[in-house]
């Protein structure tokens, strides 16, 4: 039987719900990880390097998706829940359409800036030729992988999660099967891996547009919508704790990819490319339950329902909880073997990977909270404070740590700085979700 937004959620009916997120997004993780293990063992150690060195600027130009996505659904949810089912269509529409537009527009500017950009984080020689050439193919895909991001949330909002699940996995089969081809067989390097990941956003970002342009039996559907300045502009505030997330994770990747140039070189980049890797998959799981259970809070704040908003926040932190302990065990444990895997044609490389793979699985332990924090009050329709922690959490907390950290535990404490700013987000997130209890009586 169909689970739908208004139902009554109980532990077992919201997992079922949320299942399908998860899995959405733990599978692009996956096909993400694929790519670098292709990238790594078939184009080396410099090419590893490169991919992973520009990818903080791809994902900044490419991260409004995430914006429209869970800023939009929100907004769309909460409508829903209103019971104007057409404003909400409307709505849906002209975020789809300014999207295509916007991430054409990005793409363009992001090809043009791509090589002054990776010069001025330090890139030089070979590892700027290749950043470069990796980097303008998947740029000329944004619109795509904006399209993807954002169809990510917009299928939960349609009560059809299963069915962005199904094109999650179409577009990462696509991707692992052109790896292989282009990488692999072919011997594409950055080019190959590059196009790959190209064709594999455009089947995640196009094909949806085929499911909800036609007739179907979903809540959402495309249709006829002109230029809304009022709903862009509250998407956009709303949404602005996923981009300012996202943002500030890259702005971070790159921070770290200079500090990691300074105190172990090019290994140094490799090692954490890795690091970041894998641990998409871990944090996927808690991104993944957020989104998945995002609308569902729009949709029964939106009915002021009360008593059922209780119940799913008391029930989603028990979740997070759980997970998050055995995360750090299962990530202690996976940490010889996934080494192994990245780096283990190169020993030096694969012993500083190993050992920062053991110190950043410790972080697990406290991210989930802090991203359903945010993705909460998001869903609360509260951009300001959604935003608040996104930006401590992602930003300032991992700056100063890893900033001073590494003056007194050299490389370690590039890898311990991701475990404390955690924690401290955390913190902080506790902090409002008890300060905004009365707020909205959950």
């Amino acid at each position: 039987m169909q689970i739908q937004l208004s139902d009554h959620f109980t532990y077992k009916r919201l997992l079922r719900f949320t299942l399908p997120s998860i899995m959405m997004m733990i599978f692009t993780s996956i096909y993400g990880v694929v790519d670098g293990i292709f990238v790594s063992n078939f184009a080396g150690k410099t090419s590893f390097a490169a991919v992973n060195f520009i990818m903080p600027y791809l994902m900044i130009l490419g991260c409004f998706g995430f914006m429209f996505g869970t800023g939009g659904s929100a907004l769309i949810a909460r409508t829903l829940g209103e019971g104007d089912r057409e404003r909400a269509n409307r709505m849906f529409s002209f975020l789809v359409y300014f999207s295509i537009a916007f991430g054409a527009c990005v793409a363009f500017v992001g090809v043009l800036l791509i090589k002054p950009v990776a010069a001025l984080m330090g890139a030089e020689g070979e590892m700027l030729s290749e950043c470069v050439r990796y980097g303008r193919i998947i740029l000329i895909a944004t619109p795509a992988f904006m399209l993807q991001m954002e169809f990510q949330s917009f299928f939960i909002t349609a009560e059809r999660p299963q069915l962005g699940l199904f094109v999650t996995v179409a577009s990462g089969v696509t991707n692992m099967m052109l790896d292989a081809l282009l990488v692999g067989l072919l011997r594409g390097g950055v080019e190959g891996a590059a196009v790959a990941t190209a064709v594999s956003q455009a089947v995640g970002g196009f094909v949806p547009l085929i499911y909800f342009g036609a007739r179907n039996k979903s809540l959402l559907r495309l249709g006829k919508a002109h230029f809304d300045a009022g709903t862009l502009w509250r998407t956009a505030t709303n949404g602005s704790s996923e981009l300012m997330s996202n943002i500030s994770m890259s702005l971070v990747g790159m921070l770290y990819n200079i500090q990691l140039v300074r105190y172990a070189g090019e290994d140094g980049v490799a090692a954490y490319g890795t690091l970041m890797y894998v641990s998409m998959i871990f944090i996927a799981i808690f991104i993944g339950f957020a989104v998945g259970s995002a609308p569902v809070i729009s949709f029964h704040f939106g009915a002021e329902n009360h008593s059922e908003l209780q119940s799913l926040l008391r029930k989603s932190l028990v979740i997070i909880g759980v997970a998050s302990v055995l995360m750090v065990l299962l990530g202690e444990c996976l940490a010889m073997p996934l080494s192994l895997l990245f780096a283990g044609y190169d020993a030096e490389l694969y012993s500083l990977t190993l050992r920062g793979f053991y110190v950043y699985s410790v972080s697990f332990l406290f991210s989930g909270v802090a991203i359903y924090g945010s993705s909460f009050f998001t869903a609360l329709n509260n951009g300001p404070v959604s935003a608040a922690i996104s930006f401590l959490r992602t930003l300032v907390f991992q700056i100063a740590a890893v900033m001073l950290l590494p003056l007194i535990f050299d490389v370690d404490g590039i890898w311990f700085s991701i475990i404390v700013a955690e924690l401290m987000a955390t913190a902080v997130t506790v902090i409002f979700l008890v300060g905004m209890r009365k707020k909205y009586h959950y």
